[in-house]
């Protein structure tokens, strides 16, 4: 893993009355086999994305969204609670500076109402939580309250072999204990808003449980998607990661989001993308493209 890869900057655009702003925890590499599943590597990797080793760096992208409704944020990243073995096989950056750089963005912790896990893997909650001197685990946030889906957390808990590694209690069973967490009980293919113009939509494919965050002000509409669709280069509805636990439905469910995005120009946030936190989705003549959407840069370091 090299440290010294740039991170994405800050960006900063408006939707209506609210601000959004993408700030990432510092990213990691993915084997790009495990990125694509069964596509072939001559068709994912032309252009190259990939280094000599096959691996892929990948953002860790948070989505903050600031109006009258207060502040809430979207993903944790993967948090600084990993061993070094962990850090080691998940090449994750070592830099674990995500909870600075996110008051440098002018979001201090405090200042936090909800936060918002599209679903329970370590690279999606880990900054939920935090570890004192004493040993104890508290919420990094301390005034927001958290939300997940019951069937998420069911799954999690079940510490299935299939990705029972994905999940690390640490990251929410204090939450739950606290009573700062809140478990959603969203119908597949429903969604339950949690703040006026803030809903969650559940769907199902990357894991069972896992929800998508829908924004809406002003006439206009953005959504993080989360591993639905992780990146730009996955827009293709059967380019699929091997981690989904369900992939027809993966494939299902990015078909009709991704005719729904491109119809109503919504801005679609990317959760692991690393040069895009966002962008617009384009259909012609059955295949999706995106455009990137500006927006105010501020330096990443």
């Amino acid at each position: 893993m090299n440290p010294e890869i740039a991170h994405p900057p800050v960006r900063r655009l408006a939707l209506g009355n609210l601000e959004l702003i993408s700030v990432g925890d510092r990213g990691y590499e993915l084997d790009g086999g495990a990125f694509f599943n069964v596509v072939p590597k001559a068709m994912w990797n032309a252009p190259p994305i990939a280094d000599e080793r096959n691996l892929i760096w990948c953002g860790l992208n948070s989505l903050i969204v600031r109006g009258d409704a207060g502040t809430v944020l979207i993903e944790t990243g993967c948090g600084d609670k990993l061993t070094d073995k962990q850090m080691r096989n998940w090449r994750v950056d070592p830099r674990r500076d995500y909870l600075e750089r996110l008051a440098a963005a002018g979001v201090a912790p405090d200042t936090v109402d909800v936060v918002i896990n599209t679903h329970l893997h370590y690279d999606h909650t880990g900054w939920n939580t935090v570890r004192r001197g004493d040993g104890r685990v508290v919420a990094a946030f301390p005034r927001a309250r958290y939300y997940t889906q019951r069937t998420e957390l069911e799954h999690a808990r079940r510490r299935h072999p299939r990705d029972a590694v994905s999940f690390l209690a640490d990251n929410y069973e204090p939450l739950l204990a606290s009573g700062q967490m809140e478990v959603l009980d969203t119908a597949a293919g429903s969604a339950h808003e949690l703040r006026p113009g803030i809903e969650v939509l559940r769907l199902p494919g990357h894991t069972r449980g896992m929800q998508a965050v829908v924004i809406r002000s002003g006439g206009q509409t953005a959504c993080y998607i989360s591993d639905l669709l992780p990146t730009r280069w996955h827009l293709k509805p059967t380019w699929l990661m091997s981690f989904d636990l369900f992939p027809l439905e993966t494939v299902d469910n990015k078909q009709a989001f991704l005719e729904r995005a491109a119809r109503e120009d919504w801005l679609v946030a990317f959760p692991h993308d690393p040069d895009w936190p966002w962008a617009r989705v384009e259909q012609n003549a059955g295949r999706f493209a995106w455009r990137p959407e500006p927006a105010t840069r501020e330096s990443a370091e």
